[in-house]
């Protein structure tokens, strides 16, 4: 009795210890990586989600909710998202390639451009300040929650704030008409190639 008693003890303390391992921690780590992963990639013909972005407001007021859909609804809109506010590849090359090119966006019948990134809704309302790009008419708009990310199945999971990978798309009516994928190249993300495609 005694010694089923302490085979007890010992099993319970060795599965106590290495639920707070590094290694369990690692693996529930890419547990969680590999079932974000499992969501499809947004494609052509899948509709805009109906999720709630956050948009900043001047002076530090409280921000705003934006339902995405809603706001697509009947327009053609430019999405285009960054995996971080202020970030040296967003804001040298992604965000001020769709500021130049508003008039030929505009041109081609979008009526809308949306600059998306999991920053919370302060640092995006900042960033579209600082950047020129609000004042360019671009609606900068937080996926605090990763909600559209996730939904969209890119999703960089890990650390403190979940990122969205680069893209953009071109969005009727709420349907997805052109998508564009940094996957090979982040370039394929950026304005010229979004205009060539249109």
């Amino acid at each position: 009795m005694k010694c089923h008693l302490k085979f007890a003890l010992i099993s319970a303390l060795v599965s106590t210890v290495s639920a707070f391992s590094p290694n369990s921690q690692n693996i529930r780590s890419t547990a969680l990586k590999m079932s974000a992963s499992q969501v499809p990639e947004v494609k052509v013909g899948d509709k805009i989600p109906d999720v709630i972005m956050m948009q900043g407001q001047a002076n530090y007021e409280k921000p705003v909710g934006v339902n995405l859909a809603e706001l697509c609804k009947g327009k053609k809109v430019a999405i285009f998202a960054v995996p971080g506010a202020f970030t040296p590849g967003c804001s040298k090359s992604h965000l001020p390639s769709f500021i130049d090119a508003q008039d030929e966006l505009k041109a081609k019948g979008v009526e809308l451009t949306i600059c998306v990134a999991t920053n919370d809704a302060y640092v995006m309302e900042a960033w579209g300040h600082t950047s020129g790009g609000a004042d360019a008419g671009i609606m900068f708009l937080s996926d605090p929650e990763a909600e559209l990310t996730r939904a969209f199945g890119l999703a960089i999971e890990g650390g403190i704030l979940v990122r969205s990978k680069r893209y953009s798309l071109i969005a009727e009516d709420g349907v997805v008409t052109h998508y564009f994928s940094s996957a090979r190249e982040s370039s394929d993300t950026w304005a010229p190639n979004v205009l060539a495609a249109l």
